[in-house]
């Protein structure tokens, strides 16, 4: 099982093989750092699409050799992204990232219905695994980054990506936190009406094997002590395995402020595509961008699991 970031980056390396990454806008030190780590560790080949003077002065900026890296021009941040897309959706490369440019420009690409990485009639929405030092394993969270206020049919698919990439790690039944800031169901929080029904469904077998308990907030998802404290009884006895959130609104600060506050890394994709699909923050530190990398190419199809 894998219990830290850190594993997964030895995990992927291990396998000896090389994955193609094709990057959207390039230009930005985090991205290209974190790039040229893992094609010096043997396990990515990188395509950087952007403005390519700019390209390579951030690279002598930061001292890294771009001989090895494949620079292509282009002149918009929109075309970028569909190179990028095209690339790896006609099999040069195997995995898309967003660099700088923004992320509905980014999203627009990949989503595009005729030349996109959708696959058909799947929902799109965001997983990511976050070490945080407190806890004593990675902690899957959905969606901080796609879905606004996801519905039942979207937060069960929510649910089924995140248990497909806990598996990934070797978590054969995850537990599932289904959050919410009291433990009582109340017709005023549509989430806490769809959450007993995801109950049931994972009661009855509907979703893939998981222990599953909501609503619950962060305590009695995560710290043994809670439910006794609280005197509140759940399958989860604090030690979730993944966390489903209400709403963006929701996930997106708890995830920001573990990352500011508690020293905390991620690893992310989009899920819902034919290809792994990496969208990150700007701002996110190189090594957050390096273990997406190293995660899209674990879920990347046909990788040694």
């Amino acid at each position: 099982m894998i219990t830290r970031l850190t594993q997964l980056a030895e995990f992927v390396k291990s396998s000896g093989r090389r994955y193609r990454i094709a990057i959207a806008w390039a230009q930005d030190s985090n991205s290209i750092g974190a790039v040229y780590k893992g094609v010096c560790e043997g396990f990515l080949e990188a395509a950087l699409i952007g403005r390519k003077p700019e390209i390579i002065k951030v690279c002598e900026k930061e001292n890294i050799d771009y001989s090895g890296l494949n620079i292509i021009e282009s002149a918009t941040d929109y075309e970028a992204c569909r190179k990028a897309v095209d690339m790896t959706r006609s099999g040069d490369a195997d995995i898309v990232m967003k660099g700088l440019v923004g992320t509905d420009r980014f999203l627009k690409a990949v989503m595009d219905k005729e030349s996109g990485l959708m696959e058909p009639g799947a929902i799109l929405s965001y997983v990511c695994a976050i070490d945080v030092p407190a806890y004593k394993k990675l902690l899957f969270i959905t969606d901080p980054a796609v879905i606004p206020f996801p519905d039942l049919d979207q937060k069960i698919a929510m649910t089924r990506y995140a248990i497909d990439m806990a598996r990934r790690f070797g978590i054969s039944k995850p537990r599932i936190a289904l959050i919410g800031a009291t433990e009582k169901i109340s017709r005023h929080f549509q989430s806490s009406l769809d959450y007993s029904v995801m109950c049931k469904m994972a009661e009855r077998g509907q979703l893939p094997d998981c222990i599953m308990d909501g609503p619950v907030d962060i305590f009695l998802a995560c710290d043994p002590k809670s439910p006794e404290i609280k005197g509140v009884r759940t399958v989860l006895e604090g030690d979730a395995d993944i966390l489903v959130f209400p709403s963006i609104e929701s996930c997106n600060p708890f995830y920001k402020g573990l990352m500011l506050f508690a020293g905390a890394e991620l690893a992310g994709l989009i899920c819902g595509t034919v290809k792994p699909v990496v969208l990150m923050s700007r701002n996110e530190s190189l090594l957050s961008k390096y273990y997406c990398m190293a995660l899209a190419c674990m879920m990347t199809k046909g990788s040694k699991n």
